[in-house]
């Protein structure tokens, strides 16, 4: 049974649990102009997802992410697809349209409050951070 990885902009991280149980599976990135655009990602945000991608051994693509996915993997021939855990909704959105789907979660970094906006990273390591090295917020 082949197996392909789906890396997400939330599954950048080399050390993730789904590159440890799937060393040298086939693994895809796919950037979509479209989520880019909604939600407003900055030219930082693009340059320091690109610059993980290089650290990993990932096919890059562009387009719709379901599509490209589906013919990388079908290229493969692979049945199963897996990836790390995520918390945006679009990528809920797209891991519902992808058949044959297992999400390997990770432990989070930190406990934060569900109500957290997840939008920015200043935002997140503004909470993240005290929690991490001990300091007041």
């Amino acid at each position: 049974m082949s197996v392909v990885i789906w890396v997400h902009d939330e599954c950048l991280n080399p050390e993730a649990r789904v590159f440890r149980e799937y060393p040298g599976a086939p693994a895809v990135f796919v950037w979509d102009d479209g989520a880019i655009e909604n939600e407003q990602w900055t030219l930082k945000r693009i340059g320091f997802v690109y610059e993980c991608l290089l650290e990993l051994p990932v096919s890059i693509l562009r387009g719709d992410v379901a599509e490209q996915f589906a013919g990388f993997a079908a290229g493969c021939g692979a049945s199963r697809i897996v990836t790390s855990g995520f918390v945006n909704p679009r990528l809920a959105r797209v891991a519902a349209a992808l058949d044959g789907l297992e999400v390997l979660e990770e432990p989070p970094l930190v406990d934060l409050p569900a109500d957290i906006d997840l939008r920015r990273f200043s935002r997140y390591w503004a909470k993240a951070e005290p929690l991490l090295f001990g300091r007041k917020a």
